[in-house]
């Protein structure tokens, strides 16, 4: 593990491991050049790339064209955006023009997109360069990274170890310093559970903060899709974070869910207050996970934060909420599942489908699912009124350190503790907050860190908070991945 700091900017020859700020300064400055970033992180791909496998996709002459012509903007003279000659990876479920959005699945290898999503072109207009794109399971259905189509994507940490789901391509690409932010999307923790299992930065932000879309061209998105599912990014540092999350935010009509102009919500009270949420009865976090709560709340406490230890029954019962509304509406898709998914996706369905069944039934009805909606809007209230007292919720993003491979698929028992491991990460897509993971630190070998939840649009909230922690804990990756 190796310090990523400042004294970067002296080595010429490791700008690979330069943070994105530090990429988007220099460029601007022409202290350095886009080509020369974009050739150091080509290099490190061919370095690490062919041992992790995160990238699946990678061309070099049309990446260094792109960063020659941010290296012509910047001599012009021209306005700047924020993330100019920036190398960014894209998931590979998302459009990105003239490549495959395969979703991982071995079908859909030729399905060539014409146009960027909204969250792809905000990330070239802000002058990034699109460097790679990054793998996911079949469907981005598991918080494990395999499919048949591109293959397993392992932890640069410990190879016996999930790099999370579905954004796992993404977490080891900027973990093993491919590229300093990747590009993740968000409806089950697959930014934050991907960044936590590498020791990243992973912001999911509020539903409607960024534009996005999902799905093939002329086919309806589920209504879970359209209200839960965000973009955000993954990033060594929380600094990175926030210019990343400028980069992907621009208008854009073809999500129905954004709210243009990039809203901010009020001032929270002084002082400011963290609710910390340790174990909310679905699984009691390990103690190495226990120990980094303990060790962020004392961190915040020093920082001036006021931390209160409470109770939030509401997270329980959004996790359960995610699986009734979200797994009624897989349902309508499994045949083409059943058809083109590839074994480890249709055993995690299985899994899911057995565990979940447990508490709604084998067949929720439609009276289930319309009261499942109407509870959602209740438990979105109720959360609201409580971030009143506290602008902060401080919380696990797992009960556990980065899962064993293919965990999920071992037995219905293990996706049953999978599954419970990650309640307090699920419940937060139905609540539609903007949440993160930041890194506190390694035990064992494996990173390990918290997760913080946001009130509505205060996504500068929750990153102040977790510079906090940042600061105390330090930013780091692994350099020879295992």
């Amino acid at each position: 593990m190796t310090p990523i700091t400042d004294a970067a900017h002296a080595d010429s020859e490791a700008l690979w491991r330069w943070s994105a700020r530090q990429v988007a300064h220099g460029v601007a400055t022409r202290s350095i050049s886009a080509r020369e970033v974009v050739q150091s992180c080509l290099d490190r791909i061919d370095a690490v790339n062919p041992g992790l496998n995160a990238l699946v996709e990678v061309r070099p002459d049309e990446a260094l064209a792109c960063a020659a012509e941010a290296d012509r903007l910047t001599a012009s003279g021209a306005e700047l955006g924020p993330l100019h000659g920036v190398p960014v990876a894209i998931k590979v479920n998302s459009d990105q023009t003239e490549h495959a959005t395969t979703n991982g699945v071995a079908a859909f290898k030729d399905n060539i997109a014409s146009t960027d999503s909204p969250h792809v072109a905000n990330l070239r207009r802000s002058g990034a360069v699109l460097l790679g794109r990054s793998n996911t399971p079949a469907f981005s259905y598991r918080w494990f990274t395999d499919n048949d189509l591109h293959g397993r994507t392992l932890n640069p940490w410990d190879a016996s170890r999930t790099p999370g789901g579905s954004s796992g391509g993404a977490s080891a690409a900027v973990a093993a310093g491919m590229v300093p932010i990747a590009h993740g999307n968000d409806i089950g923790g697959s930014v934050r559970y991907p960044a936590y299992a590498c020791g990243l930065v992973g912001l999911r932000p509020t539903v409607g903060r960024v534009a996005g879309l999902y799905g093939p061209e002329g086919v309806d998105p589920a209504l879970s899709v359209q209200s839960m599912l965000v973009q955000g990014p993954l990033t060594r540092s929380v600094g990175d974070a926030r210019l990343a999350l400028d980069g992907l935010t621009g208008d854009d009509p073809r999500d129905p869910f954004h709210v243009p102009g990039a809203p901010v919500a009020p001032p929270a009270g002084r002082p400011l207050r963290v609710a910390l949420v340790r174990d909310h009865g679905v699984a009691t976090p390990t103690a190495e996970v226990g120990a980094a709560l303990d060790q962020a709340a004392g961190w915040l406490t020093d920082a001036g934060y006021v931390v209160e230890e409470v109770e939030l029954p509401l997270l329980t019962e959004a996790y359960r909420l995610w699986y009734l509304l979200c797994m009624a509406e897989f349902r309508q898709i499994m045949p083409l599942v059943e058809e083109v998914g590839d074994e480890g996706m249709q055993r995690a369905a299985a899994g899911y489908y057995a565990v979940s069944s447990e508490w709604w039934g084998a067949q929720p009805g439609l009276t289930d699912y319309m009261n499942g909606y109407a509870r959602r809007g209740t438990l979105i209230r109720v959360l609201a009124e409580f971030m009143q007292r506290y602008s902060t919720v401080l919380l696990p993003v797992s009960a556990e350190q980065a899962f064993e491979q293919d965990a999920d698929i071992a037995s219905v028992e293990s996706m049953r503790r999978v599954m419970a491991a990650q309640a307090s990460m699920m419940a937060i897509p139905v609540l539609g907050f903007p949440a993160l993971s930041v890194p506190t630190g390694v035990a064992g070998g494996l990173p390990v860190g918290v997760q913080l939840l946001g009130r509505r649009f205060d996504e500068n909230g929750i990153l102040d908070a977790a510079e906090v922690i940042e600061a105390r804990a330090g930013v780091f990756t692994p350099i020879d991945p295992r």
